[in-house]
């Protein structure tokens, strides 16, 4: 008795040992930009597969070129950091036949150079006959950023001569603006819309005649192939992920005021619970 007893137990051992890896979940692993808005989006996703659908979920800051190819080499399993179709268009357009575009997850967005409210010219154009009051600079951010690419145009477009594109991040651009705007002076800087500077001080985007920077843009969710196969789950979710501005809006002022941005993302999606319902397969 005793001996079929044990028996029992080892292959009872085995079956609870077979059920709890079939319900074992594969890892999540997602790719961003670390501009502030894709910080707050990529961590909301996260915070949903974790919290809410049971997934680990890793999530890794690289440049742009890098989350693109990232993706369509199957490295990461997405992004939900495309900004089309100017900033990543370039970025798409290579390669489009190996990754599958979920289309938008937020609407509304724009991208430009910004400069403080008190500056008194409204044009790029106008730009190079103020370049001494401007400290000959235009401030950007990282090197790879698709804003970065379409400034460089800009540059050459708007027969800027006199103008200095300076590379460097998102914080060190904001950075640079709150000093310039303490002394109240001229600053011209990389710009996309939301970002939670917008909140913070009166700016204002400068006209585009020739229309370097396209019209309005929108955010897509883009994921490697086979993710539908792979995770029909995750892939269902990914594909319902859809929010409005003024959402991302409150999770990067939540983040600029020193909140951990995974505890930001708990934090709006446990307040926003109908809009999270909608996005779970």
């Amino acid at each position: 008795m005793r001996k079929l007893t044990l028996i029992a137990l080892v292959l009872s051992a085995f079956i609870l040992a077979g059920v709890s890896t079939a319900m074992a979940k594969d890892t999540v692993e997602l790719a961003y930009v670390e501009w502030s808005s894709e910080v707050a989006s990529t961590n909301v996703v996260q915070a949903v597969l974790q919290e809410k659908m049971g997934y680990e979920c890793e999530i890794t800051p690289v440049s742009g070129a890098a989350m693109w190819q990232a993706t369509a080499t199957g490295d990461v399993d997405g992004l939900v950091a495309a900004w089309l179709p100017t900033t990543h268009g370039h970025y798409l357009e290579k390669v489009k036949d190996e990754v599958v575009d979920l289309g938008p997850n937020l609407e509304g967005t724009r991208i430009g150079l910004v400069v403080p409210e008190y500056v008194s010219i409204d044009s790029i154009d106008q730009i190079n006959e103020y370049a001494e009051k401007f400290d000959e600079q235009i401030i950007g951010i990282d090197p790879g950023a698709g804003i970065m690419s379409a400034t460089e145009e800009a540059v050459e477009e708007y027969n800027m001569d006199n103008i200095e594109l300076m590379e460097g991040s998102g914080a060190t651009m904001t950075a640079v603006l709150k000093n310039r705007i303490e002394d109240k002076e001229w600053v011209v800087v990389t710009g996309w819309t939301p970002h939670w500077k917008f909140a913070k001080w009166d700016l204002k985007y400068l006209n585009d005649p020739k229309g370097v920077y396209g019209g309005e843009e929108f955010i897509s969710t883009i994921v490697r192939q086979g993710l539908k196969e792979d995770m029909p789950e995750v892939y269902e979710f990914l594909d319902n992920f859809y929010w409005a501005p003024e959402d991302m809006a409150e999770v990067m002022v939540w983040n600029q005021d020193g909140m951990d941005p995974y505890e930001s993302a708990k934090k709006w999606i446990s307040e926003n619970p109908e809009k999270v319902e909608k996005w779970l397969p």
